[in-house]
């Protein structure tokens, strides 16, 4: 499991600065004015070989009692219960206020790892203007510059020193024996638990017609001719601003990570609301993360025929991106359409893990492009080579060539159907790279 780092300080102290710094994106909206971030942002982030989750909150006020202050203030406390060390933030320019003692005294109550960080330290003399900090209590201050770099290397590393990371120990399981790990991923009450139970054939899970029922990820060991599952009911991804009751606690961190941990996601649609904008999100976050996945819609037999046709519609539209896996209609409660299901999940953990031969992808690119070749770019045309497989989960096919910068995405479209249709790849991502040889002569 990714561990998970959360920022924490009052308004316009560069929180959300040092998040795009350390997610390496611009996906917090960055301004020289307080109170602008207002929910949480969840962003993956590295540091070498370990890897990370940062959340970041908007400015906090633990003792806020109205207002949009209020559910910032809600938002920030689930933010650092869902994480595994806080880091927060101070600015060393403005000083020590006493809304900094109102956090600290929050932090302190917690009894969680938390890292001191005075950001926009640059320029500064090392040291003096930061001993004011110490009288906080809560241990080293580390001073950093989020818009220039400067000292975020040290911090993580700090921050993650602050964690038990588990011994890595070699598996001797053969991999024929080692279950699928298959997560069930959706939005609340949408039939999570519901559809586990009629697998399974009791009520393992509880089931209640009220969102938020599961607060966590559940893992159930499974068996299905002759092979072995680990399903996994995940608790329902609420739409942004929603997420503020204690119900839900840890539900967004533990959904993302039993999602990135999957062999393979079923993503389960309720087909009484339709398509929403979360399901997107979500599907989107499978897409971004390169899992297997199976769409099912869910209480199928709750609509009429006019309401199917526009929901058809609605997902070829708004879930295009995942036309490659497959669709299936569905009733968890009355287990109607379950069965097929599991064909589609061991087709997708099948196209997920298939090995490519060099000389079989090196072949049908050659064949690919006697059909149709890669448009010129200028003077020139990409050439390619030859290709092999470059991993697996999702399937990735390594292209090599000259002016391979020069395809478009077009013909990376058309490549990938070749591949898909040669495979008979169903219900995974497929990702071609390009890596174009170097001219020695090219001065």
């Amino acid at each position: 499991m990714k561990p998970v780092i959360a920022l924490v300080g009052r308004p316009n102290v560069g929180k959300s600065t040092l998040y795009n710094r350390l997610t390496h994106t611009r996906d917090a909206i960055v301004a020289d004015f307080a109170g602008l971030t207002r929910d949480r942002h969840y962003g993956n982030a590295r540091l070498g070989k370990r890897e990370f989750i940062v959340i970041d909150t908007g400015g906090f006020e633990p003792d806020a009692s109205s207002g949009i202050y209020r559910e910032m203030a809600r938002q920030t406390r689930q933010a650092v219960a869902e994480s595994d060390v806080v880091i927060f933030v101070l600015d060393a320019r403005d000083g020590l206020s006493a809304q900094d003692h109102d956090i600290a005294n929050y932090l302190r109550k917690l009894n969680k790892p938390c890292l001191l960080v005075a950001n926009k330290a640059e320029g500064l003399k090392a040291g003096g203007q930061l001993v004011e900090f110490y009288e906080l209590g809560l241990g080293e201050v580390l001073p950093v510059s989020a818009a220039h770099g400067q000292g975020i290397r040290s911090m993580v590393e700090a921050a993650l020193d602050r964690l038990v990371w588990p011994e890595e120990t070699e598996d001797d399981t053969p991999e024929a024996d080692k279950p699928i790990r298959l997560a069930v991923a959706g939005r609340p009450n949408v039939g999570k638990s519901t559809l586990i139970n009629a697998w399974l054939g009791e009520e393992r899970l509880v089931a209640f017609d009220m969102p938020g029922t599961t607060r966590d990820a559940i893992s159930v060991p499974f068996e299905r001719d002759g092979q072995k599952f680990e399903l996994i009911d995940t608790a329902g991804l609420r739409r942004k601003g929603r997420v503020f009751e204690a119900i839900e606690k840890f539900s967004v961190v533990k959904t993302l990570q039993a999602i990135e941990n999957a062999h393979v996601v079923l993503l389960l649609i309720d087909a009484t609301e339709g398509v929403t904008d979360q399901d997107a999100h979500i599907a989107g976050f499978i897409l971004e993360a390169g899992r297997a996945v199976v769409l099912a819609i869910n209480k199928w037999d709750a609509i009429d025929s006019y309401q199917r046709e526009t929901l058809e519609r609605s997902i070829e539209s708004r879930l295009g991106f995942l036309k490659f896996a497959p669709l299936h209609q569905i009733s968890a409660k009355k287990r109607q359409g379950i069965a097929p299901l599991w064909k589609s999940i061991a087709k997708a953990y099948a196209s997920a893990t298939c090995k490519m031969p060099t000389p079989v992808l090196t072949r049908l690119l050659q064949e690919s492009i006697d059909l149709q070749a890669p448009k010129r770019s200028g003077m020139f045309r990409p050439k390619m080579r030859y290709a092999h497989q470059g991993g697996m989960s999702p399937p990735v096919i390594v292209i090599h060539g000259n002016s391979l910068e020069h395809v478009g995405d077009a013909y990376k479209r058309f490549l990938e159907g070749r591949f898909r249709k040669a495979f008979d790849l169903v219900g995974t991502p497929l990702r071609i790279e390009f890596k174009t040889s170097h001219n020695p002569y090219d001065q």
